[in-house]
């Protein structure tokens, strides 16, 4: 009803029923750049298609019930049997049925597969963070499993299903099937190898017991969980299904769900093993090895989660100023607006073109790509995800009040930005494992500098952020207390690179200035104002 008082004026319109994906130029143009030609066209109307869903009245209305109604742990039925359950808001099952059955979970194999994933997970994202962790638990479960020939015979074809089926039952009754994960314990953390969860060998051939803990175990109810524990021969990885292939569940106790800041939608658990079934997956001793295909996929993911948060932060941030009038003008021909939306808009784009490119050197597969991959993964996990949070705050000050209120949307995507930061090994992590990878694979400098000479000579502040880096790596003394900021300019500079060779002239000329050459400040908004930022600003906008 209207008001009797005064008419409602001078609101931005929701930012709904439009094309995710078809509105983010630097998205679409990455997909397009990395795509082979033969399956290009297919990938743009399967990628516009499922942003066109993500803009939707409807799936925004889900991922809003979803993050406002988190799941509910069942412990025991009625009549006091351990059932551990965990039931979720309908929306989140409406909303993860739809991420599998659009590929989210299929990239290995597929002609172009990994780029056209991450972008569709890119876009998924903004919708609600809370269904990404199965989604993704299940895509990167793949290269693990792997490891054992006949474990990926029987397991690949559902984890890659598009099928998404929620019964509590064997999996080889079900056309798919979701992994979870479960590595980390009270007493170690990131530490894995202080892990004391013990495995006990069983007659059958394989097969083991296991007893003990895990403080963070993903996706408490997905089909199976690859976890890591203590076998007689070291630290080992073992796939424990949830229900047993005689329809018995296996002994899996959910002691609590997490209380989180954000990623309210989703379920993070504690659960204990006492006497669960167990099948090895690798050698005995070999657990990291065994799983650390899996956590590379995953952390690609954590860039790809946090690239999707800041691109919806954005697209708000534009969206609304594009229509908010203050001052005698709209907010976004305002100079010092301007100015802010275009650092956002900036750092959203080298995220979003970063993360691309890694997801093609996944479908390129040739050890030079791999070997990009080693040192690029860790650094952009730890540079974009650290950006995430900075940039969500930033943003949703541009909706003033406005963003500060729930209905806004711009508090979920605050609660949620330091999320990826955190998951899949933290800042000093990523950074240790840098340093590791440059001391170790000497092929994982040479692929990175040869992927930023590329664009050699196109602009100076490249150029001489380059020199100043190698400078930096040919002094190792004392190089892990700055192993951050080594991380940090390694991350930079690829993005710089890509950007010049990529991006328009008026958003590599920014970032350069700002990023690499020194012109920018430590806050959003301090561009210099010789750039063309209005080039920058309208080409982040979302066109509804």
């Amino acid at each position: 009803m209207a008001g009797t008082t005064h008419s409602v004026t001078n609101q931005a319109p929701p930012l709904v029923q439009y094309d995710v994906f078809g509105a983010d130029r630097a998205l679409v143009e990455a997909v397009e750049r990395h795509l082979d030609p033969g399956v290009r066209d297919e990938g743009l109307t399967e990628l516009s298609g499922f942003g066109r869903t993500a803009g939707s009245a409807q799936v925004q209305e889900w991922g809003a019930l979803a993050n406002e109604n988190p799941p509910r742990l069942r412990t025991h039925d009625r009549y006091g049997h351990r059932i551990d359950e965990v039931d979720f808001h309908p929306s989140w099952h409406r909303l993860l049925g739809k991420g599998v059955s659009a590929g989210l979970t299929a990239a290995w194999g597929r002609p172009g597969g990994h780029v056209r994933r991450a972008a569709a997970f890119l876009v998924w994202t903004q919708v609600e963070a809370g269904n990404g962790c199965p989604l993704s638990m299940t895509h990167a479960a793949v290269p693990a499993l792997r490891t054992d020939p006949e474990l990926a015979a029987r397991w690949e074809p559902r984890l890659t299903s598009t099928v998404y089926d929620r019964a509590l039952r064997p999996a080889g009754q079900k056309p798919g099937a979701l992994f979870g994960m479960g590595m980390t314990e009270k007493q170690g953390g990131s530490d894995v190898r202080a892990n004391t969860t013990a495995a006990r060998p069983l007659a059958e051939d394989g097969a083991y017991e296991l007893t003990g803990h895990k403080w963070f175990c993903s996706a408490p109810m997905s089909d199976a969980f690859l976890v890591l524990a203590q076998a007689p021969g070291g630290l080992t990885c073992f796939l424990v299904p949830r229900v047993l292939e005689d329809g018995t569940r296996n002994v899996f106790l959910i002691q609590r769900l997490k209380d989180k800041l954000g990623n309210r939608s989703n379920a993070s658990a504690e659960v204990e093993f006492d006497g669960t079934w167990a099948r090895r997956v690798g050698d005995e001793g070999a657990g990291v090895r065994t799983v650390i295909g899996m956590v590379a996929a995953t952390r690609l993911d954590c860039v790809l989660g946090s690239a999707g948060l800041m691109r919806q932060a954005v697209a708000q941030a534009v969206h609304h100023c594009a229509y908010r009038e203050a001052f005698g003008g709209k907010l976004v021909d305002k100079p010092l607006m301007r100015n802010v939306l275009a650092d956002l808009a900036l750092e959203s784009e080298a995220a979003t073109t970063l993360a691309l490119r890694l997801a093609a050197a996944y479908d390129d597969g040739g050890e030079q790509e791999r070997a990009l991959l080693r040192i690029a993964v860790p650094a952009a996990k730890y540079w974009v995800t650290k950006r995430c949070a900075p940039l969500a705050v930033e943003a949703a000050e541009c909706l003033g009040g406005n963003g500060y209120v729930e209905e806004s949307g711009m508090p979920r995507l605050v609660r949620e930005s330091p999320l990826n930061s955190i998951w899949e090994g933290a800042g000093n992590v990523q950074a240790l494992d840098v340093l590791r990878a440059l001391r170790r694979e000497p092929a994982v400098l040479d692929a990175y500098l040869r992927e930023v000479g590329r664009a050699r000579g196109a602009d100076r502040r490249l150029d001489a952020a380059i020199k100043d880096l190698l400078t930096e790596l040919a002094d190792l003394e004392g190089v892990e207390g700055r192993a951050r900021r080594l991380t940090e300019r390694l991350a930079l500079v690829l993005q710089g690179s890509l950007l010049v060779r990529y991006a328009p002239p008026q958003v590599a000329d920014a970032f350069c200035a700002a990023r690499l050459g020194g012109d920018g400040g430590a806050a959003f908004g301090t561009l210099p104002r010789a750039l063309d930022l209005a080039s920058v600003v309208e080409r982040a906008r979302p066109v509804c």
